[in-house]
């Protein structure tokens, strides 16, 4: 259960496709109508709402001619070419008989990877936000290919609260929410209404895919979950069919699992959201243990002294990972030379710090490695 306990103003909700599709794959009107009503309760009462919105390819594919989810990437995005406008179509025309207006946003990885395109998305979202407008948010399957995916719309979801700075994500699919087994296999489960910190033992809870029609089990929602919390964000999971879930679950009542960062977690602000889950390092520095201690311990700038080995081809600017002597990694951060700055030996010292404590994220803190 959700205890309410600070002031939730902007919501993302991530909705999946079984929850969004009839039996036969088809988009369910019922479904969708219900769906709809429950933002627009939501609306009405002040609260800024995105959608991250799942089914376009279990929409479309039928009307591609195909008896069951295509298992090609061509025919999945044809399918979400058709599927898109279907979902699209739908939700302006629930929108607009209440008054709300709906907009669309298709996204792929390498926006976010783009430290313009990350800023230029963060600013339209929050002029859509702030206006009174529905962002419909989805992966834009028609062009995307796999190399470029985020695998599922739970870590869209996730990066999207974090974008806009969102107060709570709402994880709603054909579950209750996360149990301390699994409830398939073992009737004595029980569900865990509030979870602090993600540790292995929850980890290894986590399932696979739980629908036909969908991609993203309780691993990716897990995975998602770890990223809202690295931005001190709440998140609940929860399950779609249940009457008001969305309403109960930012007033503090609704059954599910509620994950909220402990009190005196470190929160990345936006800029080291990008360095930490977008940025695709391009190269790796090797300092110091006197840099490891600067950096990490005493929160301090690290400087070129410190530097002992560099490792690829970046320019100034870039965005690299740091490892210890022994080839740990430690972070990631955004470094100010590039790497012949670093090789040129015969340069002079610069008072310029290497890496400025602002743009370096501790992977000790964060977990890094599984989440880049």
């Amino acid at each position: 259960m959700l205890i309410k306990e600070k002031q939730i103003k902007r919501v993302v909700i991530k909705i999946g496709s079984s929850s969004l599709t009839s039996m036969h794959g088809e988009i369910s009107r019922r479904k969708l109508e219900k769906f709809a009503e429950q933002i627009v309760e939501l609306k009405d009462a002040g609260y800024e709402t995105a959608v991250v919105s799942s089914g376009a390819v279990a929409a479309g594919y039928r009307k591609l001619g195909c008896l069951d989810r295509p298992s090609s990437l061509p025919e999945k995005q044809a399918a979400a070419s058709i599927g898109q406008g279907l979902l699209m179509e739908s939700y302006s025309e629930l929108f607009l008989s209440h008054g709300y207006v709906a907009s669309q946003i298709l996204i792929t990885r390498s926006d976010f990877s783009d430290e313009k395109r990350y800023g230029n998305m963060h600013n339209t979202m929050n002029v859509l936000l702030e206006r009174g407008i529905i962002p419909i948010i989805n992966e834009n399957d028609t062009v995307t290919v796999d190399r470029l995916r985020f695998g599922d719309n739970d870590t869209l979801a996730a990066k999207v609260a974090g974008l806009i700075d969102a107060d709570l994500l709402i994880i709603l699919s054909d579950i209750d929410g996360l149990y301390d087994s699994n409830p398939n296999d073992n009737p004595d489960a029980n569900l865990l209404e509030r979870v602090h910190s993600i540790t292995p033992e929850i980890e290894a809870a986590a399932g696979g895919s739980g629908s036909a029609v969908g991609t993203g089990g309780m691993k990716s929602k897990i995975q998602a979950v770890k990223i809202a919390m690295a931005a001190g964000i709440d998140s609940f999971l929860g399950k779609a069919g249940r009457e008001h879930i969305l309403m109960e679950a930012v007033e503090g009542r609704a059954k599910g699992t509620c994950f909220k960062p402990e009190p005196d977690a470190f929160n990345l602000d936006n800029q080291k959201q990008w360095i930490a889950f977008h940025s695709g390092p391009e190269g790796k520095v090797t300092i110091s243990s006197h840099g490891i201690e600067a950096i990490v311990e005493h929160q301090e700038n690290l400087y070129r002294s410190d530097i002992q080995e560099v490792k690829g081809r970046f320019k100034d600017g870039a965005v690299v990972r740091i490892l210890d002597e022994e080839g740990k990694e430690i972070g990631l951060g955004r470094i100010n030379y590039s790497n012949e700055q670093l090789s040129d030996h015969t340069a002079d010292e610069e008072l310029e710090p290497a890496i400025a404590q602002e743009t370096f994220v501790c992977s000790r803190d964060f977990k890094l490695p599984a989440l880049v």
